[in-house]
């Protein structure tokens, strides 16, 4: 691939404070009711980065960090956009990836005598409908990326391939070993030449290294698993034993850097994929019925966590940790908000109702000037 310049995000900010003060006023509550302790939102609109603001302390102690525009985050699910669905993108823009290709074309351990394992394409695999499972503590079966991965290949179907979306980490992590095959390459250093690297997200990665720990918001204090505090590697169990490089979960990264990916999404996925692929990925699947699920991104349900006024070609994800991105074309703008609404103990689900209230008031705010 050609050299490309790192995208370009014009900051207008001054007034950030003005229009979206009752949003921000929001996020201050619900740290005040510890939905969680930190917080940093990232919003553009028409081109331009209109807002970029911290708020709170990295926990609710308070003699802790303060968080700034800077801060780092573990960005959880929202890996599946951000990285893994980006190198899907890649591949198949290419020619690498045929989206409805049986996936044990790549991975054949994943054959057994279920013979439907057959049918599984990667299609269904980014939309979490191959019939895999949700979730598995694979962590307390497995303690090494081969002995985890093992498991994934083996994993048995709880439903038929295509007959509903079932969200599910298991197809993911299953779907970054056949890319990773497909590529030629690791997860992580794909994304950084090809993604990461073109568009700026200079604090964008897997992995961070220790020196940038203290600088990273804690995500729990693990007393059942790891028997410490999470702090600078992923909170995820199973992205933890496959080494903090998971197709699933284990990027971090600023809200301006998620921005970034966001902004290049809302250009037509310039200067890193074409319009025609960005349009394809985001577009809601007609198949299983009734699902809100697109290639790798989620849509917008009835209600959603996105709020009431983003369009039907709204496109996002969610992170388990508390960070989202939803990106809405028609409107031109994207929403990034990262958190750590799992410290200290994961207990905290204050963020459902937080998110839809937040999105709202933005979209109203810009309603109002628009």
């Amino acid at each position: 691939m050609m050299s490309v310049a790192p995208t370009s995000l014009a900051h207008t900010l001054a007034e950030q404070n003005e229009l979206f003060g009752n949003a921000f006023a929001i996020l201050r509550n619900s740290i005040v009711e510890k939905a969680f302790p930190a917080a940093v939102v990232a919003i553009t609109h028409q081109d331009r980065l209109v807002a970029l603001n911290a708020f709170g302390n990295f926990t609710y102690q308070s003699n802790s960090r303060p968080t700034t525009p800077d801060t780092i985050f573990d960005l959880a699910s929202v890996t599946k956009v951000v990285a893994t669905t980006a190198m899907a993108m890649l591949l198949y823009e290419r020619g690498l990836l045929d989206l409805d290709s049986p996936v044990i074309s790549v991975v054949p351990e994943f054959t057994s005598a279920d013979k439907r394992r057959g049918e599984v394409t990667f299609r269904m695999l980014l939309t979490h409908s191959s019939g895999l499972p949700a979730y598995e503590r694979l962590f307390l079966k497995a303690d090494t990326r081969a002995a985890l991965v093992r498991y994934v290949f083996a994993m048995p179907l709880v439903q038929n391939p295509g007959y509903a979306a079932t969200y599910s980490d298991i197809g993911f992590i299953l779907l970054g070993v056949a890319l990773e095959r497909i590529a030629g390459e690791p997860l992580d250093r794909f994304c950084q030449r090809e993604v990461f690297g073109p568009l700026g997200m200079t604090h964008t990665g897997f992995c961070p290294p220790v020196a940038l720990h203290d600088e990273i918001p804690p995500t729990i204090d693990d007393q059942t698993f790891r028997h410490r505090i999470i702090q600078g590697e992923v909170y995820d169990e199973n992205a933890s034993v496959l080494g903090g490089i998971a197709p699933h979960a284990g990027l971090f990264s600023t809200a301006e850097d998620v921005a970034l990916f966001a902004h290049a999404m809302l250009k037509g996925g310039r200067p890193i994929l074409r319009p025609e692929t960005v349009g394809l990925f985001t577009r809601r699947e007609l198949s299983p019925p009734g699902t809100s699920r697109a290639l790798g991104w989620d849509t917008p349900s009835q209600p959603s966590l996105s709020g009431q006024y983003l369009s039907a070609n709204s496109y996002g994800h969610l992170g388990y940790t508390g960070t989202s991105l939803w990106i809405d074309s028609d409107r031109r703008l994207s929403i990034t908000l990262l958190t750590n609404r799992t410290w200290p103990d994961g207990a905290s689900n204050g963020i459902n109702q937080i998110r839809p209230k937040f999105h709202d008031s933005v979209v109203e705010s810009l309603m109002q000037v628009d």
